[in-house]
Formats: C-alpha cells, structure tokens, sequence
C-alpha cells in the first residue's frame, strides 16, 4: 500500500488535519454541512481506515450489502470501532433537551493562550471536563487520557481527532453542539438517544394503512413489514439497538425542525451512516452510508477509472472509499413495489489523500455484475457468505442446498430491482433460473429439499407476476415504452396482461391481487371514457368507440373474476384457521 492510515487526507485543504509545528490549528466550523465534512475526514481515517491498515484480516463490505433493501448483519466484529453521535447547530439548553447526556462546557477564555494562561475558574472547567470524560471511560484509558488531554481543551474541534479514540470507548453517543463563539464544539458524552419504538411503528403503520386500532389479526400479520419498512426509510435493517435508537432519534428531530446530523458506526455493518437535515428533504433526513469496499474484479471499466485518477486505498486488493446516498420513498400499497423504502440517488469514491470524490464510476447498481453473481451461483460456483431468512449464515454454494438458499437471498436481495430492471436484463435472468430449476436432472434432488425448492419457486413466482402487475401500473396511466397509449390500446393490453395473469394465479400472492384490483378499477374509473364512450349510446359510437366499449366490458369481466379468486383464498383461509384452532 502507497500510504499509511496517517496520511490519509492530508491533502485536504478546507481543513488541516496534521496540524503545524505547535498543534492542530484553531477551528470555527459553524454550519452542519462544514461539520460534517470535517467529520468525515476524521472518522473515515480513524474508524475504517485505520483498523483496515492495522488488521490484516480486516471485513471488506461487498458493495451489495449497500444495496436496499439492507440486509441483517452475520457477525459481531467486536475488535472493530463502533460509535453514535448527534450534533446540533445550535447552543445546547442542559434541561430542556429530549435526551440525556453528561455534558461538557467550552473555556470562557481565548482558546489560542493555551490551558497554562487560563483563569482559575477555566482551568475548573476543563478539570470538570476531564472527570466527566473519565467517569465514563474503561480504567485502562485513564492513563492515556489524563496525559494526552493533560495541557489540551478536549471540547475544541480541532483536538476531536485526538479525543476520537476515547470516545469510541464509550458504548453510548457523544454530542457536538455549538459553543457561545457560534463554533461547533465537543458539548457531552455517554449520551441515550431515545426510540419510542413501540409508538413509532404503530403510528406509522396506521398512518400507512397497515394496522388499524384493535385489529390484533392485522398488526400480526404486518407488524414485521411496516417494522422493516420503518427502519429502511433510515437506513438500517432491524438491527442493533444503537442504530435502531439512533434512526428513530434523527426521526424525531427531524419532526422538530432541527437542524442536526446522527451518525453511528456499526460493529457488525462496518459502515458510516449519517443522518441529516437537508432544506431538499423536508418529510425525511438525508440518509449517506460510507464503507471501505472490494471493487469487483469484473468491473474492468471501473477499475480502470480508479487507477487512472488513484483512488484505490489498497490497489491489489481494489479497495476504495465509497460513500453512497439514499432517496426515501413514500409508501404506496398500489405501487407493485410497495416494499421499497429507499433508493440509490448517488455513489461517490473518495480520495485516500486529497478526498475529492468520483461520481461517475457504478460500483453498487451494476446489473451486468448482478447477473454474472446470479449465474455463478446457479452453477455452484460462487464462493461468499449470505445471512439466509435473517438467522443462518451460508457460506459458498458447493451444495445443492446452499445453492437454493444462496438463490433465495439473491431474488429477496433484489427482487425489486428485477421487477424494475430492462426487459433484457430480466430475460437473461429467467433464462438462468429456469435452467437450474427446471433441470430434469435435478428433480429427484429437489424432491428431497421440497419446501426449500417451493420457496425459491415462490419468490421467482412472485417476480414473474409483479413485472405484469408494473406493466399493468404503466397501462393505468396509458404510458407504454416512453411514449402515450390511446384508450383502446391501453384497454386491449391490459386485458391480454389479465388473461396471463390469472393462469399464473396458482402461486396465489394476495397483494399483487388487490394491486391488479386497484389498478383495474383506476382504469375503468377514468371520467373521459365513461364519458366519451361507456355513457354514449351505440348509435352514437364509431367503430373506434365500440371497440373500447366492448374491451371495457372484458376489464369489468376480468376484474370481477380477480375479485372471485380473492374471495375464495380469504374463505379457504378463514377455513383454514377455524380448523387450527
């Protein structure tokens, strides 16, 4: 490797990490958007870079694992550094605050005269500083501490760097704040950052029409859906308690109006997430995740990019810094997708040394390399690790078994991203599948794993009908292929799209049901054509208008025998569950 972890971004000019000949140089960072940058450089080189250069068998985080929607973390890395932070751009008001911390004071007097030149009452400041810190801290850090912070004020930003260590000791938040200069400072430790989690999730499920006040069966059934939904919008799978309470923090403050920023470093994930306020992201914070990831050695076009401009942290190993950014999106139950939280809006490679950042190299939403992983696990081929239904990890595909499982993660991985993907891309995918699990040479294998075989059936099923139910969305709206569809073309497709769909309805997914019944209906309801053709008399009508007549009256057909089919399931379930009871 080129550099060491002390070097990186010592090229940064908007803030001088290394210092001069007397120390760090006096910071006045004011804003979020400036915070977060320094915290950047500093946290990226102390928290991913520095074990990365320290541990030779450092957890690389695949690119996919950035991809929503997120997925539960296997392992616990407890030799790796872990933190939560919560700043906020203004003067902290110790009472009033909706969380609890020790808090910290900034000196009164001019920080460049140095601990030694203090008045009596800032040297009592600084020494009520320190104890806060070290009641806190693990017994083994107090030497350490006590010396390096023995002639430095710790609640300076440009001794964070220095201070950094020790907080990662700690296993709850610390809190940056403004001081009384209008500068950010280091203004508390050990703090809890509180997540109502029982109230938020029932909120949001009622506000979304998931739950309803009293209905038991209801909230059973979709309680996980609308807990992972919820926790996606932030950027996390339900996970650890710190990043469950630091999600549902910035949740609130964002309800508040603050102007803030949460940021939290996982044990497990190994990644940097930060939430923060942003004037275009009224509803929600702004979601960034920041990793040390292995570029795919098939990726040629990227590579070659990296090389050219030297973003590489270690080039034999094509690590790189990324740091990607999230869209949330508002539930919508008719949307065929209704399980997608967050998009990627952005992904950006930053510079070891100087941290100017590359936004125009794919690394993450690749779908050329999403297609080649799928085909090397059909054919047995790919060695990696999967966390299979959230509690069992899968390590290679050297099996039949470990095959199926490894197919089950794939299509749940990104299942809405093959709904959305290019019919081609979608063409070379089926293609695959169908060979590996349509092989007569496999069946009695199969046979032998049957309910493991059916739920990678049921998965690709559910795909396979979610992508007519999406074209059925466009139709809806009478769009087609980037271009507008008349009333009858409209009406003719979605009546071909209806006939396919019910012969597929053996695989019965009740949600895509009410989504084709609720776009049916958007279409049948739409004012010009009752108007212009349903309510005209026949004499009245051209050819053209009788047609669409008659292809109406096919929709309301078929429309009413979906509604048959959701009748019959919901009594065979009822059934069902008298008999279990």
């Amino acid at each position: 490797m080129a550099f060491s972890w002390e070097q990186a971004f010592s090229k940064v000019r908007e803030f001088p990490l290394a210092g001069g000949a007397d120390g760090p140089v006096p910071l006045q960072v004011d804003t979020i958007p400036r915070l977060k940058r320094f915290l950047d450089w500093v946290q990226i080189r102390q928290c991913l870079l520095r074990p990365y250069f320290e541990q030779p068998d450092y957890p690389l985080v695949e690119s996919r694992e950035l991809l929503p929607s997120f997925e539960a973390d296997p392992f616990e890395y407890t030799n790796l550094p872990g933190f939560s932070m919560v700043a906020l751009a203004r003067p902290l008001s110790y009472f009033s605050e909706v969380f609890q911390f020790d808090i910290l004071h900034d000196l009164l007097g001019d920080a460049e005269l140095g601990l030694e030149n203090a008045c009596p009452l800032e040297r009592a400041v600084q020494v009520r500083n320190r104890q806060a810190c070290l009641n806190r801290l693990p017994k083994r850090c107090h030497e350490a501490f006590r010396k390096e912070f023995l002639r430095k004020d710790l609640t300076a930003l440009e001794h964070y760097p220095d201070i950094l260590p020790f907080l990662l000791q700690m296993d709850r938040a610390h809190v940056l704040a403004k001081d009384r200069g209008g500068g950010f400072h280091l203004a508390g430790v050990y703090a809890s950052l509180p997540s109502d989690l029982d109230t938020e999730i029932k909120r949001f499920g009622i506000r979304i029409g998931k739950f309803g006040v009293g209905d038991n069966a209801r909230y059973e059934r979709n309680r996980l859906f609308v807990y992972q939904f919820l926790m996606e919008l932030y950027g996390f799978p339900i996970v650890s308690e710190r990043r469950t309470s630091s999600a549902l923090f910035s949740r609130r403050l964002q309800r508040m109006g603050e102007d803030f920023m949460v940021r939290v470093l996982g044990q497990s994930d190994r990644t940097i997430t930060t939430l923060y306020s942003h004037p275009l992201s009224r509803r929600y914070p702004r979601v960034e995740k920041t990793a040390l990831v292995q570029v795919d050695s098939e990726q040629k076009d990227a590579l070659r990019k990296l090389a050219q401009g030297r973003y590489f942290v270690d080039r034999a190993r094509r690590v790189v810094i990324l740091r990607v950014t999230y869209r949330q999106h508002k539930y919508n139950r008719d949307n065929v997708r209704q399980d997608r939280a967050l998009s990627v809006v952005r992904q950006e490679v930053i510079h070891p040394l100087s941290g100017r950042v590359n936004a125009s190299v794919n690394i993450i939403k690749d779908a050329s390399n999403m297609f080649l992983r799928l085909n090397d696990i059909a054919r047995g081929e790919y060695n990696g690790r999967i966390v299979y239904k959230r509690n069992e990890v899968v390590e290679n595909t050297d099996t039949h078994e470990k095959r199926l499982k490894f197919l089950y993660a794939w299509l749940s991985k990104h299942q809405r991203r093959i709904i959305s993907y290019s019919g081609e891309f979608y063409a070379n995918v089926t293609k695959v599948l169908d060979t590996y699990l349509r092989n007569a040479d496999n069946y009695e294998l199969f046979n032998t794993m049957h309910d493991l075989y059916q739920e990678v059936w049921a998965k690709y099923s559910y795909i396979q009908q979610a992508r007519k139910v999406q074209a059925l969305e466009d139709l809806s709206r009478r769009a087609h292929k980037g271009g507008r569809l008349g009333h009858l073309e409209a009406l003719e497709q979605a009546n071909a799209l209806l006939n396919d769909l019910k012969y597929e309805i053996v695989n019965y997914f009740a949600e895509l049901v009410e989504n084709v019944i609720a776009l049916g209906e958007n279409m049948l309801q739409d004012a010009y054509l009752i108007r212009t053709y349903i309510r005209r008399r026949d004499e009245e009508l051209t050819p053209y208008g009788r047609e669409v007549r008659r292809h109406y009256g096919r929709l309301v057909a078929q429309l009413d025998e979906f509604k048959a089919i959701r009748k019959t399931r919901a009594e065979s379930g009822d059934k069902q569950q008298e008999h279990a009871v």
